[in-house]
């Protein structure tokens, strides 16, 4: 790949949930046919090791089923049942561990969260020194619910995760998101979001997001953002941004995609230097009063 830094694989788990027409689940793993040419292929828990660990993956995630939401309580159960012995499939599979999570399943339902968990760290008590997850995942959010039942499921669990290993909420989110659960004890967060929205002309700034087709822009020659240090701003106007997103250029994508993770990277920036500084609830209150006025 050409990319000497860390990286973070999914297991495969979330892909073959966005291929639901596509697919068929047994206990043994998940066989789903190509979106792209038809073809049909068979994923189990053990090629997922496999081939993260081929990647020279970092930070590699246990093979789990990802039931969409709303779904009904025995099926999260199902769901639950499956997960829980293809993390523990996934965990036999890999030769020695410091990379790879757990992913905490249950839907919005609190007790079978609480059950997911347990279940887990029975896996990791039963197993050799050396040999448990190397943090602890929660999945199955962010999937169609309510953000409100989101952060309520995460303040739920989160103080049964122990506090030793990076707790890490799948795909999520705004920076609301963001901002909101890391309040709630979240260490890690992976998500779409800053670069499909710069592909849909959508920027995130300190003072709420911007919508750079609108006209309004056509002859604004101000940067994104007059306090963002990226190399889109300090070169571009928002004028010609526009003019890029209107003609389908695809520097329009690459320009609005390096201002986002700018953005994002920056502000899980302040968090930290917040929390370590004791200000974190100050920052919290302003980011949000910051991100209230002028949305657009």
């Amino acid at each position: 790949m050409g990319w000497d830094r860390p990286i973070l694989t999914d297991s495969g788990g979330f892909q073959v949930f966005s291929l639901a027409k596509l697919r068929k689940i047994q206990e043994n793993g998940v066989r789903f046919q190509s979106h792209i040419d038809g073809s049909t292929h068979f994923l189990t828990p053990e090629l997922s090791i496999q081939i993260q660990q081929s990647l020279g993956s970092d930070i590699m995630m246990s093979l789990d089923e990802c039931p969409a939401l709303p779904s009904d309580k025995e099926t999260i159960k199902k769901s639950l049942d499956l997960t829980t012995l293809w993390e523990q499939r996934s965990l036999d599979a890999i030769g020695h561990n410091d990379s790879l999570f757990s992913i905490i399943q249950g839907g919005t339902y609190h007790d079978l969260r609480r059950e997911s968990l347990d279940r887990i760290l029975d896996i990791e008590h039963r197993r050799s020194a050396g040999k448990g997850f190397a943090g602890h995942a929660i999945g199955g959010l962010s999937v169609g619910e309510p953000n409100e039942v989101m952060y309520e499921v995460v303040n739920e669990i989160e103080p049964f995760i122990p506090k030793d290993k990076p707790r890490y909420l799948m795909g999520v989110g705004t920076p609301e998101d963001l901002v909101t659960c890391i309040d709630l004890g979240i260490d890690m967060f992976d998500c779409v979001m800053p670069t499909r929205n710069a592909r849909n002309g959508h920027l995130f700034t300190r003072c709420g997001d911007i919508k750079i087709k609108q006209a309004r822009y056509h002859e604004d020659f101000l940067p994104v953002d007059d306090t963002c240090s990226c190399y889109t701003c300090k070169n571009f106007s928002r004028a010609y941004l526009r003019h890029l997103f209107q003609s389908g250029e695809i520097l329009a994508s690459i320009l609005n995609t390096i201002h986002n993770l700018h953005y994002y990277l920056t502000l899980l920036g302040e968090c930290r230097k917040n929390i370590s500084e004791g200000n974190f609830a100050a920052f919290k209150k302003e980011f949000f009063k910051l991100r209230g006025m002028g949305n657009e």
